[in-house]
């Protein structure tokens, strides 16, 4: 059980920083994060390309936080059209499968 990546442990969040204030005010947002992190590190979880564009480089996208594990995985570029602009751009399910051109 200590590798499965759904496991939540609480944070030890002892500083004062920026980031361990968020952390501290957000702790479901955080623990799907470290679930995402480690659910990466141990292959339970393999990056995909965008889903708009299929950039490689991309962002985890929790639409739900209660589902650490169901992502979508959107470039930083249209992961921040997704937060300012809404659900409404990149609804689930609508998204078209980029495939590379062979």
């Amino acid at each position: 059980m200590a590798n499965d990546p759904k496991t939540t442990r609480p944070p030890s969040l002892k500083s004062q920083t920026r980031q361990a204030n968020w952390r501290r005010a957000n702790l479901r947002k955080y623990t799907a994060h470290l679930a995402v992190r480690r659910a990466l590190v141990s292959g339970v979880l393999e990056k995909q390309g965008c889903e708009v564009c299929g950039h490689g480089v991309v962002d985890a996208h929790h639409d739900r936080y209660d589902e650490p594990l169901d992502v979508r995985w959107l470039c930083r570029r249209h992961h921040i059209k997704l937060h300012h602009y809404g659900e409404d751009m990149f609804p689930i399910g609508t998204i078209r499968q980029w495939r590379m051109p062979k």
